[in-house]
C-alpha cells in the first residue's frame, strides 16, 4: 500500500515515503498526505502520484487538499470507501474487516501470510504463486509494517470515506482495477472513476489486487500511455 510519484514529463523517476513506516505522528490521513508532499516538494513543483490500495486513498487526499502540486493521478485497486454501507454496496462487510484486525493482532505472521494469499487470489494458479513470491520477497527486503502504522491503516479503512471529496480532484486520473480482485471489487473502482471529474477506467483481465505484479506488461502499457498523454 504505497503512494509513489512520477517526476517530470520526459523522464519519470519515482519517489515517496513508504506508508507502512508511518507511525502515530503520521497516522491522520491529512498528515500522511502532507508527508508525501514534504518529500516531493524539494524535488519538483508538480508531480504525478501513483497509489495502490490504501496508498490510492492517500493520493486522493493530497490531490484534494493540495491541487496545485498534483499534475495527474494513477490509482490502482483503489476505493473511496472500503466498508459496505446502505448507500455503498460495493464495499467490504464490516465483520470481515473486524476479523482481519483481530487475526493480525492475535496470529501475527500467519495472518500476514494469509493476507498475501488473498492479494493474489482470483488469478490463475501459476500467476498467483508468482505474485505471492514477489510479495514475500518484498517483505524480506523492506520489512513488515510497524504495529502502530498497521493499526492506523486499518482504522483508515474502517472510518475513511472520500466520496464527498472526489469532485475536488480535478486532475486527470487513471483508475486501474483487477478483474478478479477479492479485496477491492472492480465495481468500487468503476464507481470511483465515474465520480471523478476527469477519470479513465481500465480493468485488467485475469488480475487480482496487484495487477502490476501479475500482469506487468498490460499494466505498464496503460500507465505509460497515461503518463505521456
Amino acid at each position: 500500500m504505497r503512494a509513489r510519484a512520477a517526476l517530470s514529463r520526459d523522464r519519470h523517476r519515482s519517489a515517496g515515503p513508504r506508508t507502512q513506516r508511518l507511525g502515530p505522528a503520521g497516522s491522520h490521513p491529512r498528515r500522511q498526505a502532507w508527508r508525501v508532499h514534504e518529500t516531493l516538494a524539494p524535488l519538483t513543483e508538480r508531480y504525478t502520484l501513483l497509489g495502490w490500495s490504501l496508498g490510492g486513498q492517500l493520493a486522493l487526499d493530497l490531490a484534494a487538499a493540495l491541487p496545485a502540486g498534483v499534475e495527474r493521478l494513477a490509482l490502482i485497486a483503489t476505493t473511496p470507501k472500503f466498508l459496505k454501507a446502505p448507500n455503498w454496496r460495493c464495499g467490504t462487510p464490516r465483520p470481515l474487516l473486524a476479523r482481519l484486525v483481530h487475526r493480525l493482532h492475535s496470529e501475527g505472521e500467519r495472518a500476514v501470510s494469509d493476507f498475501l494469499a488473498l492479494l493474489a487470489r482470483g488469478s490463475a494458479p501459476g500467476t498467483a504463486a508468482r505474485v505471492r513470491a514477489k510479495l514475500r520477497a518484498a517483505l524480506r527486503t523492506h520489512g513488515g509494517a510497524r504495529p502502530e502504522a498497521l493499526t492506523a491503516g486499518l482504522a483508515r479503512l474502517r472510518d475513511g470515506d472520500l466520496r464527498k471529496a472526489l469532485p475536488m480532484v480535478r486532475v486527470p486520473v487513471l483508475v486501474i482495477a483487477g478483474e478478479r480482485d477479492r479485496i477491492i471489487r472492480p465495481a468500487a473502482s468503476r464507481a470511483l472513476a465515474a465520480a471523478l471529474p476527469d477519470a479513465h477506467y481500465v480493468e485488467v483481465a485475469g488480475a487480482a489486487h496487484a495487477p502490476f505484479l501479475s500482469h506487468p506488461v498490460q499494466f505498464l502499457r496503460q500507465l505509460n500511455g497515461f503518463l505521456h498523454a
